[in-house]
């Protein structure tokens, strides 16, 4: 989604900016914008679409050089990719304006500035805010008042920082529904929608909550409240640093994510399991008393947290526990009934996917005994938000489609559904082998990576279709989701996924030889079936992939087969999704795409 970098310093801060965008990149985009206020007082934009370094060109050429500037990465919501439509907006000279997010009364608010003769070059919403603070300046009102004022008159969900020409000293942001953060520094200070932008300067941030009005100058920060209270906020040190979004020797980001599965894994486990035992103290000080009055839990997501949770609902409700799971952006508009002891649950790579973020606020006065959120971003909304937070621990995560926060997720979700067996009668001679299974899924991971050579042989096979159906059953229908998920996202081929069982109630039609199918066949109850699912996928001619546990016999003809081995049922769902990453990843390579920015998506849905 749009990303929002600024800063005011005794240094150029146009590099910083730049870095900082480029740093941003992993949300998804489609053009970039920088302003700075120069040494003479103006302030000199620019704007392109495209890629940031489309933008750094420009910048460089021209050699702008300023002291305070805002600068901003865009995903279209109001209006098309264009540079006109590329932040920042200004109205005149008199302001600068970079904003994330969706102002919903924009079209009243433009009717009335049209009215009051403001004209507008632009179709968006941003554009909006950028003369109704002009407005304000006219009728004498100084930038922080007026940022305040708008704010009143602005509905929707929004992140927003304003420079003004006439003020050298100060950036003016607020936050409504949308993450900001203040980067501290030494004479100099800073403001992004995510840490990452800001590591190579700071690893001190402040977090503005929803309602706050700041003041960012180069020696001081002052934060006002939604009841128009200073207040201060606490600060707080970032465990990210710099290098952990470079993306080393690999060739994209995703590749790196996918590669470094096994070591993330294994930081997610460390310090929750010990001798074999689960360390619910890990969880934090409030989980303990929310697990003993569990007896239902209900999960909200969205794309690949929402299959992570599809698998958790297999393993919550195998040991006795009901389990409901919904996509948030359906969860949040409809009437919901709650059963007693209901645990709300909420799983986000970014905590800041405003579907879901906005799920949980409305489940607070919904009767849930608490919530719980799985996140990978200690510093996001959701963890803040949420009475207990289960980190991911996975490291930033770049690549728009999602690897290690997946795999992360899962392992994040057998934790818990280890908790919540404990109290349905767990034994500790079982709780240890649960344990002893988790502990070996770095290494499995580590096994089945290996096999990527032999995957990108098998994607010649995809190189020139069209379509591709993926099977499952049981816990292994949504990782055929994330699957098919994965391969749409970065490959743009079309990609579904059905329960095998389902092939006769009509995606059997699609299937002939230009349809390859792909299916994952651990050594399960279901294996057996699945198989005969499959014989019916080779009498119409379909072509099979399938990765299969080495003790399966397969009897088939006209199929490509990897085997893994020592893959325990338990943890399963996270070894064998790793192939299927790799697969999506070895047939984009071959289709040309971009891998880890694809097009039309974001990293982080902060808008509906």
């Amino acid at each position: 989604m749009c990303g929002i970098v600024g800063g005011i310093a005794q240094r150029n801060v146009v590099p910083i900016l730049m870095e900082g965008l480029r740093r941003l990149e992993y949300r998804g985009y489609d053009s970039a914008g920088l302003a700075v206020r120069e040494a003479s007082g103006g302030i000199q934009r620019f704007r392109t679409i495209g890629k940031v370094s489309n933008l750094d060109g420009i910048v460089a050429d021209t050699g702008a050089n300023g002291l305070l500037g805002i600068a901003h990465t865009r995903w279209a919501t109001h209006g098309r990719p264009s540079e006109l439509n590329a932040h920042p907006h200004m109205s005149g000279e008199r302001v600068a304006v970079v904003h994330n997010g969706i102002i919903e009364n924009h079209s009243e608010l433009r009717a009335r500035l049209e009215s009051l003769g403001f004209v507008f070059t632009s179709e968006t919403d941003t554009e909006v805010i950028a003369h109704l603070l002009a407005s304000k300046l006219g009728e004498g009102l100084d930038i922080f008042q007026s940022v305040k004022g708008a704010s009143k008159e602005m509905t929707g969900a929004y992140a927003m920082a304003v420079a003004c020409p006439e003020e050298s000293d100060r950036i003016i942001v607020t936050r409504e529904g949308s993450p900001l953060v203040i980067g501290l520094g030494e004479g100099e200070n800073f403001i992004a929608s995510d840490v990452a932008a800001l590591l190579p300067v700071t690893q001190r941030f402040l977090f503005l909550e929803e309602g706050d009005v700041a003041e960012i100058s180069r020696d001081k920060i002052t934060i006002f409240d939604k009841a128009g209270e200073q207040v201060a906020r606490q600060e707080k040190t970032s465990k990210l640093n710099a290098d952990s979004v470079d993306k080393g020797p690999y060739r994209h980001y995703m590749l790196k994510e996918i590669y470094e599965q096994p070591g993330v894994i294994a930081e997610t486990l460390e310090g929750r399991i010990y001798k074999g035992r689960l360390m619910e103290e890990s969880f934090g000080h409030e989980a303990k008393a929310l697990f003993d009055k569990t007896k239902q839990v209900q999960i909200v997501a969205c794309g690949t947290s929402y299959h992570a949770g599809l698998v958790a609902k297999y393993w919550l409700e195998e040991i006795g526990i009901p389990c409901d799971i919904e996509v948030a952006s359906e969860y949040r508009y409809r009437k919901v009934v709650v059963s007693p002891d209901t645990l709300f649950l909420t799983i986000s790579q970014s905590g800041e996917t405003a579907d879901t973020l906005a799920a949980l606020r409305a489940a607070n006065s919904m009767g849930y005994i608490g919530s719980l959120c799985i996140c990978n971003v200690p510093e996001s909304s959701l963890v803040r938000e949420s009475n207990v937070a289960l980190m991911t621990r996975a490291g930033p995560e770049i690549g728009v489609a999602s690897t290690k926060a997946f795999t992360t997720q899962l392992v994040a979700l057998r934790l818990l559904t280890l908790a919540l067996a404990k109290r349905r009668g767990l034994s500790e001679a079982d709780e240890q082998v649960l344990v002893n299974e988790l502990h070996a899924v770095p290494r499995q991971v580590e096994v089945v990576l290996q096999l990527s050579d032999a995957i990108k042989t098998m994607a010649n096979a995809f190189a020139d279709r069209q379509h591709a159906l993926f099977l499952g059953r049981g816990c292994f229908y949504p990782v055929a989701m994330e699957g098919a998920l994965k391969l749409k996202e970065i490959s743009y081929i079309h990609a579904e996924a059905y329960p095998a069982g389902e092939l006769k109630h009509g995606p059997l039609a699609l299937v002939d030889a230009e349809m390859p199918v792909v299916c994952a066949l651990p050594d399960d109850p279901l294996l057996e079936k699945v198989l005969s699912n499959l014989q019916e996928v080779r009498a119409r001619g379909g072509e099979l992939f399938l990765f299969s546990d080495q003790k399966v016999k397969i009897d088939l003809d006209n199929y490509q087969n990897l085997t893994l081995s020592d893959i325990y049922p338990t943890t399963a769902p996270i070894v064998y999704s790793i192939p299927l990453q790799l697969l999506a990843y070895h047939v984009a390579i071959l289709k040309g795409t971009d891998v880890d920015q694809p097009r039309n998506l974001a990293k982080s849905v902060t808008v509906e």
